[in-house]
């Protein structure tokens, strides 16, 4: 709490937003004339795929890691996968600087509530921020700088991992099984449709994943493969009742080459 602040309450974004409004990248925005950032051309990155699935033991969100303009590759090591507290994350899909601002913006109100109320909000609380934050970012998205973004985490009230998704005007949808969102979210949940399945282990689902950003990868141009030239593999984090824990990169290059494997055996 500031020293001789007029807001009292819990929330990060309403202080902010009474003390250091100009800090807020939708007020900027608010400025500018009604399409200006579409009708300007300028180059902004998107990020492009991020998928979240329910497994037995909580939740496995994950991300490809390419940023593009247009038909430009902008970037091709974007994170897409921030952990919001210790037991919730954020898949960001959309512009790429309102969407990484979004998701740090939520991870500070979150601890900043827990630090003024004592105790970390419910999880569906926080889904219900973030819809409150989307809601908020809507100026934006008209001026084309929109956010998709999938939230998930596990509550440790009802013991299971949840999901949810968005649209841009900040409705907020619980997905029972599993989501994708970005430009190749058709072909990742096409993917995950035919694998999911309920109670899977961590291994099943963790390979469910790889496999949909394979294929994500594979029918659109939009979304970064697996770069073992580069080194560069896809952002995953498990959530479960021990908390948030990112899944290491050897352990994906093992996934993928087991899925290779597969199908060249089927092959």
């Amino acid at each position: 709490m500031l020293f001789g602040s007029k807001y009292h309450g819990s929330s990060f974004s309403e202080l902010l937003d009474t003390e250091f409004p100009y800090l807020r990248l939708e007020r900027r925005l608010d400025s500018l004339a009604p399409n200006a950032l579409a009708q300007s051309g300028l180059p902004i990155p998107h990020g492009t795929t991020v998928l979240a699935l329910k497994y037995g033991a909580g939740v496995v969100v994950a991300g490809d890691r390419l940023a593009t303009e247009g038909y430009r590759v902008a970037s091709r090591d974007v994170q897409k996968v921030y952990a919001t507290d210790d037991h919730s994350l954020i898949a960001i899909a959309g512009a790429a600087g309102p969407c990484i601002e979004m998701a740090k913006l939520l991870r500070v109100e979150l601890e900043h509530y827990a630090k003024i109320e004592g105790e970390p909000l419910e999880l569906e609380g926080k889904a219900n921020k973030l819809s409150q934050m989307i809601r908020a970012n809507l100026p934006a998205a008209m001026q084309g700088l929109v956010v998709v973004p999938i939230f998930a985490g596990y509550d440790p009230r009802r013991r299971t991992g949840r999901v949810w998704k968005y649209d841009i005007t900040g409705g907020r949808y619980e997905e029972a099984e599993y989501d994708s969102s970005g430009s190749g979210s058709l072909y990742a949940k096409e993917s995950l449709k035919k694998a999911w399945k309920p109670g899977a282990t961590r291994e099943e689902a963790l390979r469910m994943a790889v496999q949909a950003l394979m294929d994500a990868a594979d029918e659109d141009r939009g979304t970064g493969g697996i770069d073992l030239k580069r080194g560069i593999f896809p952002t995953i984090s498990v959530c479960g009742s021990e908390g948030v824990i990112a899944v290491a990169e050897t352990e994906i290059g093992e996934i993928h080459r087991s899925l290779l494997e597969t199908s060249r055996g089927a092959a």
